[in-house]
């Protein structure tokens, strides 16, 4: 087993691999302000972001689900990776060498499982691009050409070619140190008669990669009448391959779905490659199974899902792309973006519609025309004779309970007053209220937990909500946060101070003790930042020093609420030397006003009870702690 990776290393890391760079291979980061940068979180469903990057600081925090975190436990996060695991990809894309504390440097057979299953997909990858170039490749060679492909285009998608012997691939990846264990786990290779042998073979092959652009997987055409599988076969589930969670030609787009905040899905891998060579960039299609709520996810964290965002499907024109479409429908509400279909005519592809009449075609294809809705209810109402009243009747039925499931209720009325159109009625109204009561009716059957009334878990990265979710069961007793409280709000800032501008308030702040903070979340942080070497720590690597802090933490929700407190924006416009110095004052001042009414009270308590030494003591207490008090209201941050 690998021994530990050396903690130097484990910060040259950190320090080498941006964190806003390696989110950004996730979803799509816009300004925040203060040098912070904004997206949907891809830990949870949300609507408006909530999800933070601190750049300056190495820093991720989701003020919706309180995720948070540095680049590495970002990675651990999104990618379910080891932490040794996650360094050594962090490392590789650095090209730093890491050493290990027990043993020195770590031979292949001791990485991470997922790294390994990476490493034999890219060596695949290899193998199958050089493959395409032999003499038996003519078969595949041709096909790409038939279909407008030419080697440039072959390069540019890494297509390449599978063997059709039974384990050419798997003797050239055992010789490059990979078990026959690490094969069958892969996918790569499958069990035979005696020992491992090739999945795909005599196949084209197209790359699949995930939104980090490591691949992950491989589509394979059949080419041969004589190959008895599948036209299309794919990759099987694996550790890294998730068929629903990966969509093809994704790692190519991602940048170009961010800028236009537009996405084209298509069905197939020589569709891709079609709309990419006749410059539409934003095309991607799913592996082999529907479009569906993963794949929404992977989109709409690109497309900063808003409404001036687009996403066209483009099916074919047959039953089986219109049921595809009608699917896409049901969860078309899902995204903030407009979604669109678009059907070439005579129910070409996009790749046979290049072929065919070039890529001025494909371009216009993909322009928004048809509303995805109204082509789903066109579908189902053109299934009935709409001449009868019976026929109108039952299309209604069928329509409208498919525009019930639209959750928004204006939507859902505009909706049905274009259904009425569809299927000839000219009363609209009795159109809208029919769908009402399908909606009222759903909605009475299913119970809606929860309500619309109740409370949002969304809060849109609204920093006096957030601090709410630290009160899991795991969080520190207490009550809750109350950012309405002055005590809670100046706390929160001091904390702030000490985590993001530490020379600010040191060394004042770490003569305070962990007692001077009213809510126990917020003096369990302190408690962390004093277990780091306290605020004066933070004046050399802040980077470094907030690592130290969340190591500090005692539990994931503590952790949570440090990667908060240390992105979150001050409360104050000008953040220098008299707004912290005011900040330390009222925390301080508060403690001592409650140290007072503690003494006072506990006299009261007691009244002729008390030894006259014990009585001299506590009066004594109270008189010096009154004039603290009265010179830190007068002379502020000197008196501390």
């Amino acid at each position: 087993m690998a021994g530990r990776i050396n903690d130097d290393d484990v910060k040259a890391v950190r320090d080498a691999v941006p964190i806003d760079s390696v989110v950004s291979e996730y979803l799509q980061l816009r300004s925040a302000g203060g040098g912070n940068l904004k997206g949907l979180c891809p830990f949870h469903d949300e609507k408006s972001p909530s999800f933070q990057v601190s750049p300056g600081k190495g820093l991720f925090h989701c003020f919706g689900c309180q995720e948070g975190g540095d680049t590495i436990a970002f990675v651990m996060k999104i990618d379910h990776l080891s932490f040794s695991e996650t360094v050594e990809r962090l490392a590789a894309k650095a090209g730093i060498t890491l050493r290990y504390e027990e043993g020195g440097y770590n031979p292949s057979h001791q990485r991470g499982e997922r790294i390994r299953l990476i490493e034999a997909h890219q060596a695949a990858a290899d193998f199958y691009v050089r493959a395409l170039e032999s003499p038996e490749a003519e078969i595949g060679r041709k096909f790409l050409a038939e279909r407008g492909f030419d080697q440039d285009a072959a390069t540019h998608f890494r297509v390449g070619y599978s063997p059709a012997g039974w384990d050419h691939l798997t003797r050239y990846l055992r010789g490059k140190g990979f078990s026959d264990k690490e094969l069958i786990t892969s996918g790569l290779s499958q069990d035979g008669r005696r020992g491992p042998i090739d999945r795909f073979r005599g196949r084209l092959m197209w790359p699949i990669s995930d939104t980090a652009g490591e691949i992950v997987g491989f589509g394979a055409r059949k080419l041969r009448d004589d190959d008895n599988g599948p036209k299309y076969l794919n990759t099987p589930e694996t550790p890294i391959y998730k068929k629903s969670q990966v969509l093809y030609g994704i790692d190519l787009a991602k940048k170009d779905i961010a800028k236009a905040s537009r996405a084209v899905v298509v069905e197939g891998y020589t569709d891709v490659m079609a709309c990419h060579l006749a410059g539409v960039t934003t095309a991607i299609a799913t592996c082999g199974t529907a479009f569906g709520n993963d794949h929404i996810k992977i989109l709409r964290r690109l497309l900063m899902d808003n409404g001036s965002a687009r996403v066209i499907f483009t099916f074919d024109g047959d039953s089986a792309g219109q049921k595809a479409a009608l699917r896409a429908f049901e969860d078309d509400q899902k995204f903030a973006a407009e979604t669109y279909i678009a059907i070439a005519p005579d129910g070409m592809d996009p790749c046979d519609l290049r072929l065919a009449k070039g890529d001025d075609a494909v371009r216009d294809l993909v322009e928004p025309r048809t509303p995805l809705f109204e082509f789903a209810l066109r579908q189902i109402v053109g299934r009935y004779d709409l001449e009868t009243p019976a026929g109108r009747a039952a299309a209604l039925d069928e329509a409208a309970a498919v525009v019930a499931k639209i959750k928004t209720s204006s939507v859902q009325r505009e909706v049905a007053v274009q259904l009425a159109g569809f299927v000839g009625i000219l009363d609209q109204e009795f159109v809208v209220r029919r769908v009402a009561q399908l909606a009222r009716w759903a909605r009475d059957k299913g119970g809606e937990k929860g309500g619309r009334g109740g409370p949002q878990d969304r809060r849109g990265g609204a920093p006096q909500h957030s601090a709410q979710a630290v009160q899991a069961p795991t969080a520190p007793s207490g009550p809750a946060l109350n950012l309405r409280s002055p005590a809670h709000r100046t706390e929160r800032e001091l904390l702030k101070l000490a985590l993001q501008k530490p020379a600010l308030v040191s060394p004042a702040f770490d003569a305070y003790g962990a007692d001077e903070f009213t809510a126990p979340p917020y003096a369990a942080v302190r408690q962390c930042i004093a277990e780091a070497g306290g605020a004066e720590r933070g004046l050399g690597d802040n980077r470094e020093y907030l690592v130290a802090v969340m190591d500090a933490a005692p539990n994931n929700t503590v952790r949570s609420l440090v990667t908060e407190l240390a992105v979150e924006v001050f409360m104050g416009r000008t953040i220098d030397e008299t707004y912290a110095g005011m900040q330390l004052v009222h925390v301080r001042l508060r403690a001592v006003d409650r140290r007072i009414d503690e003494v006072q009270g506990s006299l009261a308590r007691l009244g002729s009870n008390v030894a006259p030494e014990d009585l001299a003591a506590a009066q004594n207490e109270v008189w010096v702690l009154q004039q603290y008090a009265q010179s830190l209201r007068a002379k502020g941050a000197d008196a501390l």
